[in-house]
Order: C-alpha cells, then sequence, then structure tokens
C-alpha cells in the first residue's frame, strides 16, 4: 500500500522501530492522502493491472493467501488487484471480496475453485461490505463521494449511490437491510435504504471512522478519532447519543449477546467498554497501545492487537486480561465456529493462529506484509491481503 514506506530488506529492520510508533496514524490518513492524490487528475492515476507487479523490477506484488484452518497451511496464493485494501466473505455464497484502489475495482474470488474475476468500480475505491441476506457489496468511492453497489449473483454494478463528503468506512446490517457509510470530511453517516437505495445524512463527531453494527438491538457505534467518542446511532428512529472514550478511538467492536460495546484507544492504552443498555462505560487498562480489537460472542473473549507484539484477551464478565505473545499486528480476525483467532504480523511476514480455548499459539508464513484477514466460517477457510511496495 501507498501507507506504509518503500523500504529494502537491509533497511527493513531498521524502519520497523519508528513505522509502529506511527502506525495508527498511516494506516487511517495516508491511505487518504493517496485517495485525494489520485484525484487530483489522470496524471496521477495509475495503470491498469491483470496481476501482481514483478518484485524484482521494484514494483508491488499483490496477492491474497488462502490457508485452510483445520491444518494451518497456505493452500493457496490468489492474485488481485494493485494496492488492495479491504476484503469481505459472503458465507452463504462462498465468495471473497477484495477491494483494489489502484485500478479502481474489486476482486471477486469463488471460494470453492479460487477462480477470480474483477469488476470495476469508481476512482479509489476505499472499503467494501457485504449484506448476505440479500447478496449485494456496497463499496466506497471515496473521491466521487459515492458507493457502487454490486448485485453478487450476477457480478453487475446495479446502482451508483451518492453520500456526503470522502466517504470511507462502512458497514450493514442485515437484519433491516441499511448501510451505513462514514462520510469523513462532511463529519456524518450516510444511510442507505438497501431496498431503495435512498439516503438519509446523519451527524457525527470529528474524523468518523471504523463502525461496529449490533443487530439485535438495531445500534450502529462510530468511532471519532478527532472527538475521542463513539455515535450511537438508533437504527429504528435515527436518533444519536455520544459517549466518550478514552484517547484517539481507532477500534470498535460488538458482542450482540451480552450487547457490550469495546473500543481500543490507541493514545490511553485502553478499551472503552460501553454498556448497550445504558451506554455507561468501564476502562481496561493495557500494557501497549491497541491497534485493533475482535469479539468472540460464543466465548465472551475480546481480542486486543498491539503495537507491543502482545494480543490482550479480555474475559468479557470480569474485564479481567490475559497476554498473549504475537507479533505487530496489522489484522485480526476470529472464527467463531472453531474458536481461533488471525492475528497478521506485518514485521514478521506471518500470521499468528490462537487457540480461543487453551491460548496456545502456531504460526503460518504468509510472505511479505500480511494485512487485513477474513474468515469464512463454513468453510473455515481465511484470507490474508497482502499487499507491499518493494524497491531492491
Amino acid at each position: 500500500m501507498k501507507c506504509l514506506p518503500q523500504v529494502t530488506p537491509r533497511r527493513r529492520k531498521r524502519n520497523q522501530q519508528w513505522l509502529w510508533l506511527i502506525l495508527p496514524c498511516m494506516l487511517w490518513l495516508l491511505a487518504s492522502f493517496a485517495a485525494r492524490v489520485g484525484a487530483e487528475g489522470p496524471a496521477n492515476a495509475a495503470p491498469t493491472i491483470s496481476g501482481p507487479r514483478n518484485p524484482a523490477g521494484g514494483e508491488a506484488t499483490s496477492n491474497v493467501v488462502v490457508i485452510d484452518g483445520t491444518t494451518n497451511t497456505v493452500v493457496a496464493k490468489i492474485t488481485s488487484g494493485y494496492m488492495p485494501l479491504r476484503a469481505a466473505v459472503n458465507p452463504a455464497t462462498n465468495k471473497i471480496y477484495v477491494v483494489n484502489m489502484d485500478p479502481a475495482d474489486v476482486t471477486v474470488i469463488d471460494g470453492a475453485t479460487n477462480a477470480t474475476r474483477r469488476i470495476s468500480t469508481i476512482k479509489r475505491p476505499f472499503d467494501l461490505a457485504v449484506n448476505p441476506a440479500t447478496n449485494r457489496i456496497y463499496v466506497t468511492n471515496t473521491p466521487s463521494d459515492t458507493v457502487t453497489v454490486i448485485d453478487g449473483l450476477t457480478n453487475v454494478v446495479t446502482a451508483t449511490v451518492s453520500t456526503q463528503s470522502y466517504p470511507r468506512t462502512l458497514a450493514v446490517n442485515q437484519a433491516t437491510n441499511k448501510i451505513y457509510v462514514v462520510n469523513r470530511d462532511s463529519r456524518s453517516v450516510t444511510v442507505i435504504d438497501g431496498a431503495t437505495n435512498k439516503t438519509i445524512t446523519l451527524s457525527t463527531g470529528i474524523d468518523a471512522g471504523p463502525m461496529a453494527v449490533n443487530p439485535a438491538t438495531n445500534k450502529i457505534y462510530v468511532v471519532n478519532m478527532g472527538s475521542d467518542s463513539v455515535t450511537v446511532i438508533d437504527g429504528a428512529t435515527n436518533a444519536t447519543a455520544t459517549v466518550q472514550t478514552g484517547k484517539y478511538p481507532l477500534a470498535i467492536d460488538v458482542n450482540p449477546v451480552t450487547n457490550t460495546i469495546y473500543v481500543a484507544n490507541s493514545g490511553g492504552n485502553n478499551i472503552t467498554v460501553i454498556d448497550g443498555a445504558t451506554n455507561a462505560t468501564k476502562t481496561v487498562a493495557l500494557r501497549t497501545s491497541p491497534t485493533d480489537i475482535v469479539v468472540n460472542p460464543k466465548t465472551n473473549r475480546v481480542y486486543v492487537s498491539s503495537l507491543g507484539a502482545k494480543v490482550t484477551v479480555i474475559d468479557g464478565v470480569t474485564n479481567g486480561t490475559t497476554t498473549i505473545r504475537a507479533g505487530a499486528a496489522w489484522g485480526l480476525t476470529v472464527n467463531p465456529m472453531t474458536n481461533k483467532v488471525y492475528v497478521a504480523n506485518t514485521d514478521s511476514d506471518n500470521l499468528t493462529v490462537i487457540d480461543g480455548t487453551t491460548n496456545k499459539t502456531k504460526t503460518v508464513s504468509t510472505g511479505f506484509e500480511p494485512g487485513p484477514i477474513v474468515v469464512n466460517p463454513e468453510t473455515n477457510m481465511i484470507y490474508v491481503v497482502r499487499a507491499a511496495i518493494i524497491r531492491d
């Protein structure tokens, strides 16, 4: 990705220390810069690329590593577009979707055969989400202030929906068929009705970013990184409330079983725990700055990756913590069906697999710069997005 520095093998270890100190800002802000540069004109547009560029030529290599969750072995490496940013899975159709910033398209992976096809969107897509109930895929196009809607059955773009300024992340409530899109520059969320594609706009805090949805309560939680808060949206009435968090919140997840929301605060080295019924909060201290957070609702355990090459496990009943050694993580996800947690270690080019029952770990090599991870719980396949800029 352009938001990561260009490095050589000799310089890589030296660069890692300062890289991970500023990782939270880099992951969010520099991707924004890349998107804005691309919006300036044709001179900045990347060429169309059918597969990964040749690392020996000093360009980029991009692919998706497929890991069998039963054996913890790499079973495939699939070509994606240039600069893949995010991925999403539709377990109902066994399709995996990868958004590629340059060229502006989405790679569709057939989970049964690993065959791929590409769907064009609009310049500089950033994030995507899937509604398994309707088999629709939604992709934010940051410079054009739009969302592309893709029919998962035909792989055809069925609509382009206008948003407010600079749409970034998005989330789907499949129970209500509503799509929520964060518009960073306008401090708002666009709510898309999945049945009609009609929209309304709701206000958020400063520098809104990641979101989480509780389909059981129809509440949507939006992290406001610039105002140290979370905007709570009532999906039934579209009324909003604000809950204060720790300093610089950058990740969030929900346990729909306990109606508890967990917010990772990178500036305060802690987690804000929100009671979904009352919006009352508690704080769980961490030893290092968190980078991501994920909940296993089946076990009521919360997993927090950090810059300190550790994963903190929080007991959802007591808020007590346990620490597991891993790498400096970029991606983090869980398979509730198998009680396995997956951590992408960007500094060591591998994946840590945590057994949620014993907290024992295994390591799977992925190759250069593993990033976002998605899991298909139905097939127990793990998909790791790799994006690297290499210069020899």
